[in-house]
């Protein structure tokens, strides 16, 4: 096979691809033996039909398309590999020759997207600020109060409700004389601003019984966005009373026995907290400067295929104004995607077939999926390559990390080692790296590169023995499927102690037995994320 490349534009090329007969030859045998399964000929048994015959009454046309459709991928394949290049999302065929009389070239053409080519910074040369471990009393002092709302109790009075009451109430939403949306017996905390704009301000000063009018917009349901007219009667007010700061607060709320020793705990959690600020703030900052550093085209085509796929998700194609929001984000997602794939070829990042099943089964277990249906699942519709480029990604963050200098504000040297690992360590004992922190999502269409199908590969043949075997022209079919884009997000949280919980919870027991759910309201839904970028803010483990 003979392979030439032709650069189109920075970010697109032309393979050209010739194929002798030779090579050929066995997809030709191939479909000689599928066509005898399939026809009926009068003296032949089925699967028993000589190729001298299929010629006869089927005509060499039929096998000769059909070993092309069976070996243009494997060809194609063979060509990126050979020439180098790292192709984005699917190629545009066309087949210029073929044989003619059993004998000539296959000749074709693949035009495809491509990866930019431009050169990283010297790691080496990069320094990182990240902020400072210390912790104040003011923050002790925060997360004793967020403990005490924890365990604090709902008193009903009988008074005009104020900031930070606990109201129940009654909502009726209406457009144009129209009922649109009905809630009864909804708990909400007064300054919490988590339902309808304006919500607040109209019943504060309101007492049982008493009703208000006011406008908003609804956020959620077949009218979301358009203005309502809000009807709200408070049916019940209550008022928050907190526990007192002592040692019998602190045997109530955790499992320490002094006020003192709880203190300390808390101390001791917010700075654990810092410490995996850092390196959130090291990937972060890190992500930001290389992006800064290099400037590289985007392939346009990459770039509409995920814009448009994003918006027939949501119903939302004549929606300009939405578009041209989700061209920004897939813009900027699919930049910080090409440069972290180029990273992690500069580092020679390696993702080892444990590491792969390790990450599907986990993230089988995510989702709640049998791991061995999710593998099976994974590996007919394409994704492996795209989880094991997620997994070098997230690899050569980590790497990276180890060449940059971190430090505090104050210019005191941080050490990432517990997040990232060391290179010392992983010769000794020849470990996977992998960051400890989530790297951020990358929602586009992206294919595999060859290294990355190579072990897509290896991963089937060790599932070939649990999962039922395929056609063959439906294992080849599956290996030309389009890959598609995936949204593994996982969030992996360390068990904590009573205590621990308290800076993560934002209402009192007392509330969550009035509370009712909040979806029955009128109210602000939790936004379904589809854009291809958003930070994560928390920290591992």
């Amino acid at each position: 096979m003979k392979s030439a490349v032709e650069t189109l534009e920075p970010t697109r090329v032309k393979l050209t691809v010739e194929v002798s007969y030779e090579e050929l030859t066995p997809s030709i045998d191939h479909a000689y033996q599928h066509i005898a399964k399939d026809v009926s000929i009068p003296g032949f048994r089925k699967g028993k039909v000589p190729p001298r015959i299929i010629d006869q009454r089927i005509g060499f046309g039929a096998v000769l398309e059909h070993a092309v459709n069976d070996a243009l991928p494997g060809f194609y394949r063979d060509a990126v590999r050979e020439s180098g290049v790292s192709p984005l999302g699917q190629p545009d065929v066309e087949v210029t020759a073929v044989p003619v009389d059993k004998a000539g070239d296959l000749t074709f053409t693949a035009e495809v997207d491509v990866r930019p080519e431009f050169e990283l910074p010297e790691l080496s040369s990069l320094t990182l600020e990240v902020d400072p471990v210390d912790v104040d009393d003011d923050e002790i002092e925060e997360r004793l109060e967020v403990l005490r709302q924890r365990f604090a109790t709902l008193q009903g009075v009988e008074r005009a409700a104020a900031d930070t009451d606990f109201v129940v109430l009654d909502l009726t939403a209406v457009i144009d004389g129209e009922e649109v949306d009905t809630v009864s017996g909804i708990s909400y905390q007064i300054g919490s601003g988590n339902m309808l704009e304006g919500l607040d301000e109209a019943v504060t000063g309101l007492a049982a019984g008493e009703t208000a009018t006011f406008t908003a917009p609804l956020a959620g349901g077949d009218r979301a966005g358009e203005e309502a007219e809000v009807t709200v009667t408070v049916t019940g007010v209550k008022e928050q009373e907190l526990p007192d700061v002592d040692d019998e607060f602190a045997q109530l709320a955790s499992e320490f026995d002094t006020l003192e020793e709880l203190r300390a705990d808390l101390r001791a959690q917010a700075s654990t907290g810092k410490v995996n600020g850092q390196a959130v703030q090291a990937r972060d900052k890190l992500l930001d400067a290389l992006l800064e550093a290099v400037d590289f085209p985007v392939p346009a085509a990459v770039v509409e295929a995920e814009v448009v796929r994003h918006l027939e998700s949501e119903d939302r194609l004549e929606d300009d104004e939405h578009r041209a929001e989700v061209q920004v984000e897939a813009t900027d997602a699919l930049r910080r995607q090409l440069l972290l794939d180029a990273l992690a070829e500069s580092l020679s990042v390696q993702v080892s077939q444990n590491e792969l099943l390790d990450f599907l089964v986990r993230t089988a277990q995510q989702y709640r999926v049998d791991p061995n249906e999710f593998v099976q699942n994974a590996d007919r519709t394409g994704q492996i390559p795209v989880f094991v480029g997620e997994i070098a990604r997230n690899k050569s963050l980590a790497l990276a990390l180890r060449k940059v200098t971190v430090v505090d504000a104050d210019g005191l040297a941080v050490d990432l080692t517990p997040f990232i690992g060391a290179d010392e360590d992983d010769a000794e004992a020849g470990a996977d790296v992998e960051l400890d922190v989530a790297v951020e999502g990358v929602e586009v269409v992206e294919v595999a590169t060859p290294a990355e199908a190579d072990l897509a590969d290896e991963l089937a043949s060790v599932e070939a023995t649990e999962a039922p075997a395929a056609d063959d022209a439906e294992a080849d079919e599956a290996e030309a499927t389009p890959v598609e884009e995936v949204k593994p997000a996982r969030a992996r949280k360390a068990p904590a102690k009573k205590a621990a919980k308290a800076d993560e919870e934002a209402t009192t027991e007392a509330k969550a037995d009035d509370a009712k759910a909040d979806d029955e309201a009128p109210a602000k839904p939790a936004r379904t994320r589809k854009a291809p970028a958003k930070k994560k803010a928390d920290a591992a483990e």
